[in-house]
Parts: C-alpha cells; structure tokens; sequence
C-alpha cells in the first residue's frame, strides 16, 4: 500500500507515479511537499524491492525534482544490492534532455552500435542544429538518460509528436480508428531516428553493465514525459528483434513484424562474382541495365563526403529536393542539414554521382559504418534510363565489395529491389498505448497482420533472382 498526501500544489499538478520495478512488490509513503526556494514540487519516497534471495535490495531513499519543464527534470535513486558475492551501492539518475548539447558525443557514442551511424551523437544532433527536427517540425526531443554516478549507462532517443510523418511503420490506421472511437491517438512518443527506416539498436545500455536497472530507470523517464505531455503511445521503431524481446518483457510492448529488401554478402569477391549466384535470365537483365546506364555519357563516381568538392557538395540539397518535389513528399531535411553533416560526419557520407564533366546530374547519398551501408536518398536533374538503379543499387554494391562490407539496406518498400539481390528482411518494432481498449484492438490487429506479412515474404523468397541454394 501507498499513502499520499499532498498540500500547497495548484489544481493542475498531479503527483508522479512511483516507478514500477517489474516481478516486485512495492511498499513506501510518499509525501509531497514545496521547495520553499524555487516553488516546485518536491517529492520524496521510499520502496522496499523485494525479489530472489540471491538479490534482495535493502530500502532505498530517493528523491525527484520536478520543474515545469520536462526538459530539467533529474530522478536519481538508490539502493544497496546483497548478493552472496558483494555489497554494493548503486546509485541511478534519470535525467530528460530537450538536445543533445547536453550530452558528450564521446559519452553518448560509447553506447550506439557500431555498425549504425544514425544513433551517433554527431548525425543526431545534426538534425536538431539544422531544424530538421524540433517544435517546428513536430519531432521534439525529450532523450531520455540514465546513468550511474558521473558515468552514463543508458540512453533512449525520443521525440514527442503530433503527427506520423517521417516514422515509416505506419500507423495511421491506428490513429483514424482511434479518433472514430473518440480516443485521443496524439501526442505520441517515438523512440527512433527521424525520417530514418534502418534497423539498429534503439535503447543504448553499457556492455558493461546489467541491463534489467536501466531498462527499469528508463522505463520511468519515458513514462514521466508521457505523463507530463499527456502522450497516449510509445512507439520504438526498426529495433533488432533481440531487442524487442527484450522490451516485451521489460515494458510489456506488443511486437509487430514488417519487413523490407536488403542485401547481404556471400563474401563475393566482385561484382561479376556477384553475378555469378544468379539464374542467367537475371544476370543478363542486370548487365543490360548496367549498359545502357553508362551510355548517358556521364561520368560515374563513389566518394566519401571527404572526398566531395565544393561543388559537389552543394549540389546534395537540390537532389534531395528534385525528388520530394516529384514525388510530393515533405521535405523532412532542411538545406543546414547538409551543411551540418559536411562539417560533422562527413567521413561517414557516401555519394555516387553522375556527373556531366564536373557538373552534378544525379546522385545517391548513403551513410556508412563498420561493416554496414545505408542508402537514403537520391535525385536527378536530368532522365538517363536505368541511372537509379546504377546510383543507388548497382554501384554500392560494387563498392561494399571493394569495402568487405556486410550488409546494404537500401531503405523502405521497393519490391523492385529483388531483381536487384535484396531479399526479403524483417524488421520490428515495440508499441505501448495508453487506452486499454484501444491496445486490445490493436494487439489483436498485430497478431493478424504479422500472418500477412509473413506470407508476403514467403511470396518474394519464391521468386528471387538467385540460382536454387544460393
């Protein structure tokens, strides 16, 4: 049981909730009462966590800090942990951050996985430099870190929303149901990166250090922003399936299945090696293609952002646009995002461009790290037939070979990509939603859906371009 009492407090304020420590009983008083100084709200509690004999965790003394901002809001709690090799005290603080400014790129980039770029301090806080991301832009931070003593053990990065633009797992069904129904379905909280559909880890812990304390600490950190910003979902977005696992059990999120097209390698040694596992009707098609490419007469080249020239790199924000403003998409990036990644994580960009002598006429921008590629985007300013598949698919795939790299996700949809030797993939993501009512549908839609998208995939395996038992 938990008593509460609480006096002083405007009408609007409402307490916070007790963390909920998972598999445990909870018992403690909780007093609220004014910080005569600054006139917050000052909350303090006590738990008693009680779990295996092998670790019973003595009671703790905690305290929260709340300011209207979620932006300044700190949580740090204690407690001793027995087990029948040590006595340790271990103290955790969850802080919530309206930018990265507030962290250490060298702190932060210790915890992301080091096959993914897009988790790295430098292209996220690029995002938020260049406006991309923001009030604005309907993406708002609200990181959310734990971390124990000076040192910095987890962290998740999240954005509040009142849209779903940019997310691709698309939940947009979900929200028009939920407003027929007379349920608020925004804001929302979106655990990923921005405009973003590439698998890597979305909650970032220390190798070294046991993940059930954190994944609890920032269980709490992301409720208390919902809380506080009234947002009725958590949705973490292209987490690898170890990892959802992971949160299925530790928040209890429903598991949904999507899948997309990417390319592995068989440790070919080039790209005619390459071509070598495929049935020849394919192989024929993919040289024809290739061909016909290199006949606009332009010249074809792969450079790291390094490696760009001024012109080059000016020509990045055009392309971008030529193709949002044919395909009538949002233009999610702004034209300082290119800018920013120049100055900040240019080693990490890579171009394929046709170029017209030294004048760029299409091209492909791709992030790289560790072993993975990543194409997101491409643009022309002039037709030359079978250019996209050479820019975006052919010529990358020619160059991670080069490179000995792994793997090569050319982004969302595109079943035209299987010709191209990008095979079905899954790919996962973990949802939370506040009306019980509305997660029962939903949980129930998951597991129909899933059946689908399995078949979808079984569907495309039939018909790969690959020679039987490649």
């Amino acid at each position: 049981m938990v008593s509460r009492t609480a006096s002083g407090f405007g009408a609007d304020w409402a307490p916070p909730s007790i963390p909920r420590f998972s598999d445990a009983r909870e018992t403690g008083a909780i007093v609220y009462q004014l910080n005569p100084v600054e006139g917050i709200p000052r909350v303090t509690w006590s738990v008693v966590r009680t779990q295996s004999a092998a670790r019973a965790l003595t009671k703790p003394q905690n305290s929260l800090e709340i300011n209207t901002a979620f932006s300044t809001f700190s949580w740090s709690f204690e407690f001793l942990e027995q087990s029948s090799h040590s006595v340790c005290m271990q103290e955790l603080r969850v802080d919530i951050i309206e930018n990265l400014e507030s962290v250490s790129k060298e702190e932060w980039n210790a915890l992301t996985d080091p096959n993914d770029p897009f988790t790295d301090w430098e292209f996220l806080r690029c995002l938020e430099r260049s406006n991309s991301v923001g009030e604005e832009a309907g993406w708002s931070p609200c990181h959310v870190l734990v971390r124990k003593g000076d040192q910095l053990i987890g962290a998740m990065p999240l954005y509040a929303k009142d849209h779903s633009y940019g997310e691709y797992i698309f939940d947009w069904s979900w929200a028009n149901a939920s407003h027929r129904s007379g349920i608020p379905y925004y804001p929302k909280l979106v655990c990923a990166v921005p405009f973003t559909p590439a698998t890597s880890t979305r909650i970032l812990l220390h190798s070294e250090t046991e993940p059930e304390p954190v994944l609890e600490a920032l269980e709490a950190g992301w409720k208390r922003v919902a809380q506080d910003l009234g947002a009725m979902s958590l949705h973490v977005l292209f987490t690898p399936q170890t990892q959802l696992k992971q949160l299925e059990e530790s928040w209890s999120l429903m598991p949904r299945t999507t899948f997309q097209f990417h390319w592995v390698n068989q440790n070919w040694m080039d790209f005619e090696d390459y071509l070598t596992a495929f049935r020849a009707p394919s192989r024929k098609q993919i040289r024809k293609e290739r061909k016909r490419a290199v006949e606009c007469g332009w010249e074809i080249v792969v450079k790291t952002g390094d490696e760009l020239s001024e012109e080059e790199w000016a020509s990045l924000y055009p392309l971008y646009r030529a193709t949002t403003r044919i395909k009538g998409a949002i233009p999610y990036l702004s034209e300082t995002f290119f800018s920013e990644i120049r100055q900040h994580f240019a080693s990490h960009l890579i171009v394929c461009m046709a170029l017209d002598e030294t004048t760029p006429m299409a091209g492909s921008i791709s992030f790289q790290k560790g072993d993975h590629l990543y194409g997101r985007y491409w643009g022309c300013l002039d037709h030359a037939e079978f250019l996209h598949f050479e820019l975006c698919y052919y010529r990358l795939i020619e160059w991670a070979l080069k490179k000995g790299l792994k793997r090569f996700e050319a982004g969302a949809q595109g079943a035209h990509k299987l010709k191209r030797g990008f095979l079905p993939t899954e790919t996962y993501s973990g949802h939370w939603l506040r009306h019980p009512g509305l997660s029962r549908a939903i949980e129930n839609y998951l597991v129909e859906e899933s059946l689908g998208v399995r078949e979808e995939i079984r569907y495309f395996e039939a018909k790969t371009p690959f020679k039987r038992g490649t």
